[in-house]
């Protein structure tokens, strides 16, 4: 395995690329730029890369199914830290083009619903056009292959472009997170301001099933983040779920709830417990009455006293 080289969804010039390189320990790997969310992944499967940074969830449109289903399905993969971007995009363009020049543009199909409202004000003609991410769109329009893509305004000197409009979006604060995969190993020891990530399938359908599998956590008091189907391929409805909770691994709430979904799901994959980004722990609300660790130890010396016939 490569340990010091980092995959990531490439080519040069995407939010990805600069997402990774807010990490401290970008200045010491090799960034390796790759073709799609898959092929990123599967670099670190394959042990060509130790690591891969992905999008998985942004603020307009939500979970990135791609990445969601990679690390759903295949050899098992681990979450170890979260970044988070604001997102901008820039129109860019060849030299000398105007607006009323074009007539197509690319993009990645998750800048389409960041852009949308803009597209119909001022492009309401042009034919809207996917690329494998929004850096890959300004490389076809300097092929000449396009007009124009959505991308960072960073980008615009890779590829010889040049940002005719700049700071696009409909909506003011938008965000995409990014988390950073490698192969399974002992997570982090706990800050005190951490996410679990989860995949959890259903077993068998009946009313308030999903009720029951989020009861393990509301019982136990931890909170949930995100909660995302997706079908799980074996028919019509058919579902999985990705899940991001509050807290960690080898906090006992957690833990439990997660023994608890072990109980009764067909399946569980843990995808990591890692640093919730932009969030300290002082920052984070306190625990409800009777789900901190010292309570759940209390609780369990409590009912060994009474086995013992200590009382």
């Amino acid at each position: 395995m490569s340990a010091t080289r980092y995959a990531y969804l490439g080519p040069e010039g995407t939010f990805t690329e600069v997402a990774l390189r807010t990490l401290p320990e970008a200045a010491t790997r090799e960034l390796v730029p790759v073709v799609s969310v898959p092929a990123a992944l599967d670099a670190v499967r394959s042990g060509a890369a130790a690591a891969a940074l992905v999008p998985i969830e942004n603020s307009v449109e939500g979970g990135i199914t791609a990445t969601l289903d990679e690390l759903t399905t295949g050899e098992p993969l681990m979450i170890y830290r979260e970044v988070l971007l604001s997102i901008t995009f820039a129109l860019l363009v060849r030299p000398g083009t105007k607006l009323s020049d074009i007539k197509s543009v690319t993009a990645h199909p998750a800048a389409q619903p960041q852009v949308r409202k803009w597209m119909a004000a001022h492009l309401p003609d042009a034919v809207w056009e996917s690329a494998a991410s929004n850096a890959d769109g300004a490389r076809l329009v300097q092929e000449g292959r396009y007009d124009a893509a959505f991308a960072g305004e960073f980008a615009a000197a890779t590829y010889g472009l040049e940002p005719l409009v700049t700071e696009i979006h409909d909506a003011a604060n938008a965000q995409t997170r990014f988390v950073l995969v490698g192969r399974p190993a002992r997570p982090a020891a706990p800050t005190g301001a951490d996410k679990t990530s989860v995949v959890i399938w259903l077993g068998e359908d009946h009313p308030g099933a999903l009720l029951e599998l989020l009861q393990e956590f509301t019982v136990r008091g931890v909170n949930l983040m995100l909660i995302q189907s997706r079908p799980t391929g074996a028919g019509i409805g058919n579902y999985c779920f990705a899940v991001d909770a509050e807290g960690h691994i080898a906090d006992r709430r957690v833990g439990e709830a997660l023994m608890g979904l072990k109980r009764i799901c067909p399946k569980v994959r843990f995808l990591g417990s890692y640093p919730r980004a932009g969030v300290a722990p002082e920052d984070v609300p306190p625990l409800r009455a009777g789900t901190s660790d010292a309570e759940f130890t209390d609780a369990a010396d409590w009912l060994t006293r009474n086995l013992d016939g200590r009382g």
